[in-house]
């Protein structure tokens, strides 16, 4: 079934209310509901779950994810998922493999749900099919031992991984550290190796002079894929400033906004209205052809770190609505959900 007869048959899309809970009953404007539906719709830090306890037993057990769990996932109208997470170890390699092989299997267990997304024709299949795509990628770099690694875990899937997470590691130093001293040497090392093999950085979680440096560094795109803007929540550590936002634009990299309360605002609670307005941030800064999402959630409910009124499982459509309010354009739109970070994406991995 396609998402529009799914999307029409389960949630009566022509009735009032369309989505949203109970309690707070939205309903989404046509024109919305087919952007989404014919939009690539990538979230560049999607989880299937943050439920780690089910996550676990889905990737133990295969069969214990179910039809009911797939139509969840598809009806959010997000079309790949990159569902990263970091072990935050010295040497995570065999931590790593071990990772990568559950999530192999898992995918494998289900052919008419998922796509591995190894390619960049991948990107367009799993929409094309009706199915899923993942992107395997990691947050951080810790299991690279050696550069060779690099080419070990792309020969297990893996089509992205950020520098580093939030501390100092043997790649560079992330954004809670209180003296970035920037990319190492074997940081510069795995840059170039990432590179030549076809392979994603991202330094979302990475501090200032270690973002800049690897994209300085690097000869591909480099992607921010779930980060929000400094300038407008002056600081928090995990948001990026101008000039790294600048930097990635400049090199043809793409900045994906999460939808985090605590990013999003610096305190108290944060709107529907404030995640537009990183976005209306970034697009005057860098335009539209260099800004995405990257929610860093799954589609259920977190009290402790939601938006006022945002309900997760149909934030897609929530995010498109007010963008068209805010006067983007379809087109631009559909470059924001998911368009650009498919350019990015195709020109790194053509090796």
């Amino acid at each position: 079934m396609r998402r529009r007869e799914l999307l029409t048959s389960s949630l009566s899309l022509l009735a009032t209310p369309l989505f949203g809970s109970a309690t707070t009953p939205h309903e989404f404007s046509r024109r919305a509901i087919d952007l989404v539906t014919e939009s690539n719709v990538i979230d560049m830090l999607g989880l299937l779950t943050l439920n780690w306890a089910l996550l676990d037993r889905w990737l133990q057990i295969p069969s214990a994810f179910t039809s009911t769990d797939f139509e969840k996932l598809r009806g959010s109208g997000i079309d790949v998922f990159h569902p990263a997470v970091a072990f935050e170890v010295g040497s995570s390699y065999d931590i790593t493999r071990v990772w990568l092989d559950k999530w192999n299997r898992f995918i494998g267990w289900h052919p008419n749900c998922f796509v591995r997304v190894d390619r960049p024709d991948d990107l367009d299949r799993a929409r094309r099919e009706a199915r899923i795509g993942i992107i395997l990628g990691m947050q951080d770099a810790n299991h690279f031992r050696s550069v060779d690694d690099v080419d070990v875990f792309y020969r297990m899937g893996q089509r992205l991984t950020q520098l580093t997470y939030n501390g100092e590691s043997h790649v560079g130093d992330g954004c809670t550290v209180s003296r970035d001293r920037g990319l190492t040497a074997f940081g510069g090392e795995l840059v170039a190796r990432m590179n030549s093999v076809g392979m994603a950085i991202d330094v979302s979680h990475c501090g200032q002079r270690t973002s800049l440096d690897a994209i300085s560094s690097s000869e591909m795109p480099v992607l921010i894929t779930h980060s929000n803007c400094r300038a407008l929540t002056p600081g928090v550590a995990r948001c990026k400033s101008d000039e790294v936002i600048r930097a990635v634009a400049r090199k043809g990299g793409v900045f994906g906004i999460t939808s985090v309360r605590q990013f999003v605002r610096a305190g108290g609670l944060a709107t529907v209205g404030d995640v537009l307005d990183h976005f209306d941030h970034a697009v005057r800064l860098v335009g539209v052809g260099h800004v995405g999402l990257g929610s860093d959630f799954d589609l259920d409910a977190h009290p402790s770190y939601d938006i006022s009124g945002l309900n997760h499982s149909n934030r897609v459509y929530e995010l498109t609505e007010g963008l068209l309010r805010r006067g983007y354009t379809s087109a631009d739109i559909a470059l924001m959900l998911g368009g650009n970070f498919q350019r990015a994406l195709r020109q790194i991995w053509v090796s």
